[in-house]
């Protein structure tokens, strides 16, 4: 996450987001720098717009909460459905295993 952060004061800041700004905020902050996480940070932010990026990712948090989805009836009735189909197939195999042993004595 400190990545993240770190391209995001940048961003703040009106800083270029590249890997020396990104390791100069993250040894400021006394993070241990993984090379290979700047430059994967780097190279995915390349185009992308972050304040569309932000204001997206909150409009879905500025909506009120939907409650859970109850299962309706038919829901239900088709679990109820496929449980008897699931006994009756059990029952099904053991009269079959019962026929098999009846031929074999």
């Amino acid at each position: 996450m400190e990545y993240i952060y770190s391209a995001l004061l940048l961003h703040s800041a009106g800083k270029e987001i590249n890997e020396e700004n990104v390791k100069k905020v993250l040894e400021a902050a006394g993070v241990t720098v993984d090379e290979a996480r700047v430059k994967a940070l780097v190279a995915s932010l390349e185009g992308v717009n972050i304040e569309e990026a932000i204001k997206s990712a909150a409009l879905p948090a500025a909506a009120p909460a939907q409650p859970a989805a109850q299962p309706t009836e038919e829901k239900k009735e088709e679990k109820k459905e496929e449980e008897k189909k699931e006994k009756e197939e059990e029952v099904s195999e053991e009269e079959a295993a019962a026929g098999l042993s009846a031929l074999f004595g």
